[in-house]
């Protein structure tokens, strides 16, 4: 079964930096877009960051200029780096990522999610 597992939540400083990764292991074949998306306390699960297999990048509006996205494909790893941080941006983290594997004994392409870390920022 193909899975995602991320790392690097925690506490930080508003002003600070955090650097999130998620790593996709199982049988993989492909994997298309990666992503990581946020979903705050009463709130909606919302787009943080995606790329591409080929590196194409997008933001959501308010994290343009703080957070990159970057990925290893031959890792299978897909990272965002937060920067100036700020108390908008507490929220529990998840990995996402479009995969080509095996799923219980067959191969089909899959829409798979991590577990989430937290990310907390103090004021």
């Amino acid at each position: 079964q193909v899975q995602l597992v991320e790392s690097g939540g925690g506490l930080v400083q508003s002003g600070g930096s955090l650097r999130l990764s998620c790593a996709a292991s199982g049988i993989i074949f492909s994997i298309y877009n990666m992503g990581w998306h946020r979903q705050a306390p009463g709130k909606q699960r919302e787009l943080v960051a995606v790329i591409s297999s080929g590196g194409n990048t997008n933001y959501a509006d308010s994290v343009k200029g703080r957070f990159t996205i970057s990925r290893d494909n031959a890792k299978k790893t897909v990272s965002l780096q937060m920067n100036s941080l700020n108390a908008e941006d507490t929220a529990v983290y998840y990995c996402n990522a479009d995969v080509l594997g095996r799923y219980s004994g067959s191969v089909r392409r899959n829409d798979c999610w991590g577990q989430g870390t937290q990310v907390t920022v103090s004021s």
